[in-house]
């Protein structure tokens, strides 16, 4: 039975007597007016049956009552005063006495159910090494009895099997006694705050018992405090249940109300239009208030991240500092002499004998922590191998624990290494010393299929690793942080971050401890960031990755910190992207500001319409609105943008309308986008009469400046158009273009107007050329074949490639074939030369070109001879579709390509068609354009578009062009279709137009004309330096 704690019912007993002490002053003075009432009350009764007597003593003795009478209410006005201060400080008392008393009981409470999970903790630890001691008892049996054979000792190499599954086992048993254990601390703390609820009540019974001594009087006043108590009981009862003090905070919400009114009133006169930008303590805070506001919303689904080359990086770092002999506690020995230094983990990972000796080292530490006798040198240990190991043995295997291979496994060497994996328990080396032996008896020389990559070798080392941190095998340092505690290796902290590779190899005072304390972070963070180092991988969603972002920012934790920026580049949206503004503002991140604040201005429509977007800072809105990168289809989403920000607030915004409005372009309104900027709320201001009227008189005028004339747009990267022909305006004859051009900017004019911009960029190197290709690769251009005139014998293999950076050309390795109306793609880092045309022959082969060599391979070829064709990558397949075959035919055939296996079918193409224009939009292929054929000799223009779903497999008819498009260029820009020039098969007449398409609005716009070139051309989508573009 649990007994109440004796320091409240102490604290009880005092203030008992202190409010007694001080009550009893009063008390007499009530009982002693109450007692001259009932005096003056009975000379009153025997006054009035004397009828003699009321003469002028009558009179007298009526004004010395009211004068008594009127002294006697003023003393009650006082009296009553004292009796409301008193009861208003026994109020303050007994909430204070509350609740200190629930904060007791909830601290009483945590350290039970602590206790409970640490006694849980610990019988866990004493069962997994009592398993782990008698299987070590077995193998000291075993190989005292000197069994040798080979099939027992794989058995014995690692412990590891035999242990995880008696764990298993054991996993449910124990799961059920720690909920039982739980259960038990629930009952116990459940019993104990029934047990206080009653001490409380026993209280209140008492004090009613010592009250009844008193007077009528008194014990009327007393009953008041009684009922008083009872309600504040009731309050400290629903406080119990709920387990929470939240009643208590509004208890000084009206103390504190005046206060925060004069708060707001300081803070509408500081903001303005030169506000600062955002701090770390100010965006945690926003963040809290804004966590407060979603709660009502679902929570978001967790994402999982990852970088498939983070084992190959981790383990390139873990050999530099053994090569610098960083944090090495391992030394090796063999009989020759030789010695090594290296990280027992990493060595453990791939070594079941180092494994062993790690665990036995565990045990003994964890008794010397106990005795108090651990020092800096017990992190730092050997291992004498036997005679069979030498060293060159012993360096293959430490070799391929580090890089996933060994360079040292030959013929030569084969027995060697053999003999030092069996020493070692070394069973991947084993697996591999067979292989080579295998390989080494066949004739052909082949590799065994299946056989694993350095990479992936690394990624099986990394979970062994990860496996030793699970069982805590190996653990040199211990992190506290807030919550709880975190064992880790040393190594694997600093492998990864600054901020602990600072702390562990600069000598400073935590190098020497085992335990480093880090009060400020959460153990759950903590665990999540170290544990994506181990791992790879890390599982993020919006509610959690600014803190974890924070945390990996302040340890400088590269896993973590790189998955939590892919994170918020990929998952950005409308309703998140000015969270990551403001989070990449207060702590300077200025790649990731830069990603934000483009993607708001490419996406301001649906920003504005998010909420978050009413709370901008003025300084910040301005910003937005005056920015060339601002993306908007019309006037019009800028204005409503500016009236959702300013009647978010009117009554302090509305003084910088003036200023917000001239961002808007009113001349470039139609009339029936003014009609509905004048039937705006806003306008019901009269302080804005003048203002209307401006901009009435800006919309109306027919004098507009040049630079309102237009809505300038920088798109972040440009269209580039390179070579192609056309024909004269006379029709007399035709030209061929080296030149490149690129677009500068998109304008909107008035309406629907829009236009692009274009630039001179430079000549190719070469001859002029048309019917060639480009691709880009790493931002750089690569131009291939083509034709130099109408003849034959004119057909190019050359190939140029082209760094914007340095505005410099470089000719390199030419194609295997000469080749025109044929089409390149990129894959897997290299090229591709698909199909094509050369002089009277159209071409099956495809070529394959590897930057890093410089060199042209043939692949697989196609199963036809293919030309006018276009192939573009899609969902990392080469989609190819339409094109002439040998007989001229134009082809509805769409196929999948692979280059070491050939061509597989796909649905056809609705029509038949070649020389047009696709492009990958999403998940879909786009095409359009290009011509149609029957036979040999007639051809028409194809006006008609369809779009690919490769999940559906099948092809859907989407709006027509308005024009023939035969033989144009064709790109995507921030996710629209852009086809450029061309001309008519039917009047060969040229197409000087560029349209585009937006597959939101499902309809073609009319984005201005072409600079020079029209047919056969090529585009491109380049990020050109800024000097280009200025």
């Amino acid at each position: 039975m649990a007994v109440a704690h004796p320091c409240p019912q102490k604290k009880w007993q005092e203030w008992r007597r202190e409010v007694g002490e001080s009550s009893n002053p009063w008390m007499e003075r009530v009982n002693s007016c109450a007692e001259e009432e009932e005096d003056l009350g009975e000379e009153g009764e025997d006054s009035s049956g004397e009828d003699e007597d009321i003469g002028e003593e009558g009179d007298e003795w009526k004004f010395q009552r009211e004068q008594e009478a009127t002294t006697i209410d003023e003393e009650e006005d006082e009296d009553s005063g004292k009796e409301d201060k008193c009861l208003q400080k026994w109020k303050e008392d007994l909430k204070n006495e509350v609740r200190r008393k629930l904060q007791l009981e909830e601290k009483v409470e945590s350290e039970e159910e602590d206790n409970c999970m640490q006694r849980w903790k610990e019988d866990l630890k004493n069962e997994v090494r009592r398993i782990l001691q008698l299987q070590e008892k077995v193998e000291i049996e075993e190989e005292d009895k000197g069994i040798g054979d080979r099939k027992k000792d794989e058995e014995d190499e690692d412990p590891r099997e035999e242990l995880l599954q008696k764990e298993e086992g054991n996993q449910e048993v124990d799961q059920q006694e720690w909920e039982q254990n739980s259960l038990y601390c629930l009952e116990e703390s459940e019993g104990r705050g029934f047990q206080d609820y009653d001490f409380w009540q026993n209280e209140d019974n008492k004090e009613k018992e010592d009250v009844s001594y008193k007077e009528e009087d008194e014990r009327s006043v007393t009953s008041f405090k009684s009922k008083d108590q009872e309600e504040e009981s009731e309050k400290e009862d629903e406080s119990k249940g709920l387990c929470t003090n939240e009643n208590f905070e509004g208890l000084t919400a009206e103390d504190s109300y005046e206060g925060e009114e004069q708060s707001e009133k300081v803070a509408e006169d500081e903001e303005s239009l030169a506000g600062s930008w955002t701090s770390p303590e100010d965006f945690d805070g926003n963040q809290e208030e804004e966590e407060e506001s979603d709660g009502e919303e679902d929570e978001e689904e967790e994402k999982t991240y990852s970088k498939e080359d983070h084992s190959t990086k981790m383990f390139l770092t873990l050999k530099q500092f053994r090569d610098a002999s960083i944090l090495t506690d391992l030394s090796l020995h063999t009989a020759d002499g030789w010695s090594l230094q290296v990280h027992s983990i990493v060595l453990a990972a791939v070594s079941s004998l180092i494994w062993r000796q790690l665990i036995r080292r565990n045990d003994e530490i964890s008794i010397r922590c106990r005795e108090d006798e651990v020092n800096d040198e017990d992190n730092k240990w050997s291992v004498a191998l036997g005679p069979e190991v030498d060293h060159v043995g012993l360096k293959a295997v430490v070799d391929f624990a580090y890089t996933g291979h060994t360079p040292l496994l030959n013929k030569q060497n084969l027995e060697q290494i053999k003999a030092a994996a069996l020493a070692l328990g070394a069973g991947w080396m084993l697996d591999l010393c067979v292989k080579e032996e295998q390989l080494s008896r066949k004739t052909d020389g082949n590799q065994k299929d299946g056989s694993l990559t350095a990479a992936q070798q690394l990624v099986m080392n990394l979970e062994s690793i990860e496996l030793l941190w699970e069982e805590g095998v190996g653990c040199d340092v211990t992190l506290e942080a807030r919550g709880g505690s975190l064992q880790v290796h040393r190594v694997m902290l600093a492998a990864n971050s600054d901020f602990f590779r600072g702390m562990f190899t600069l000598d400073m005072k935590e190098s020497h401890q085992p335990c480093v304390k880090l009060s400020y972070l959460s153990e759950t963070e903590l665990e999540l960031i170290i544990g994506s180092s181990y791992t790879g991988v890390l599982s993020l969603s919006w509610s959690c990755v600014f803190e974890i972002t924070s945390t990996s920012l302040q340890l400088q934790y590269q896993p973590a910190l790189a998955l939590c920026f892919i994170f918020l580049q990929q998952e950005i949206n409308p309703d998140t992207c000015l969270d990551v503004v403001s989070f990449a503002q207060a702590y300077q991140i200025p790649d990731l500001l830069e990603i934000a604040d483009d993607f708001v201005l490419r996406q301001f429509q649906k920003v504005a319409c998010t909420s978050k977007f009413k709370d901008l800072p003025a300084r910040q809105l301005l910003g937005y609105l005056n920015s060339l990168s601002l993306c908007v289809p019309s006037e019009l989403v800028v204005f409503e943008a500016v009236v959702t920000w300013i009647l978010a607030q009117p009554r302090k915004r509305l003084r910088l309308a003036k200023e917000l409005m001239k961002t808007v372009n009113f001349p470039l309104m139609t009339f029936k986008e003014f009609k509905e900027v004048r039937y705006k709320n806003l306008w019901s201001d009269h302080n804005l009469t003048e203002l209307y009227e401006a901009i009435y008189e800006d919309f109306c005028s027919n004098n507009t400046p040049l630079q309102n004339q237009c809505r300038i747009y920088l798109p972040k990267e440009s269209v580039v158009l390179i070579g192609g022909d056309h024909i004269s305006p006379d029709m007399a004859s035709r030209s061929i273009s080296r030149q490149l051009w690129f677009g500068n900017s998109l304008r909107n004019h008035t309406g629907v107007k829009k236009a692009m911009e274009w630039r001179h960029l430079g000549e190719m190197p070469e001859t002029a050329r048309f019917g060639h290709e480009v691709a880009v690769l790493h931002g750089l251009l690569y131009v291939f074949g083509g034709k130099k005139y109408y003849g034959t014998g004119d057909t190019l293999n050359s190939v140029y490639r082209y760094d914007p950076l340095q505005n410099v050309w470089q000719c390199i390795q030419e194609m295997q074939e000469r080749r025109c109306s044929f089409s390149v793609v990129v894959l897997d880092e290299k090229m591709y030369a698909i199909g094509g045309h050369c002089e009277l022959y159209h071409m099956d082969s495809v070529e394959c070109y590897c930057p890093t060599t410089n060199s042209w391979s043939l692949s697989r070829p196609l199963d036809l001879p293919l030309s006018g064709h276009v192939a573009r990558v899609c969902q990392d397949q080469i989609i190819v579709t339409g094109g002439r075959n040998s007989e001229s035919l134009c082809l509805a055939s769409t196929f999948v390509y692979h280059p070491q296996t050939g061509s597989s079918p796909l649905a056809n193409l609705t029509q038949p068609r070649a020389h047009h224009c696709m492009e990958v939009l999403g998940e879909r292929l786009y095409v359009a354009g290009g011509i149609s054929s029957h036979d040999s000799t007639t051809t028409t223009d194809l006006l008609t578009c369809e779009v690919y779903s490769p999940t559906a497999d099948s092809w859907t008819a989407f709006c027509s062009l308005p024009v023939p498009h035969v033989g144009a260029g064709s790109a995507v820009l921030e996710g629209k279709f852009y086809i450029l020039g061309g001309y008519s098969q039917e009047d060969f007449s040229d197409t000087t137009i560029v349209r585009r398409y937006d597959p939101h609005t499902q309809r073609w716009e009319n984005m201005g004309k072409m600079p020079g070139p029209n047919n056969d051309l090529r585009a491109s989508v380049l990020c050109l330096p800024q000097h280009f573009r200025m």
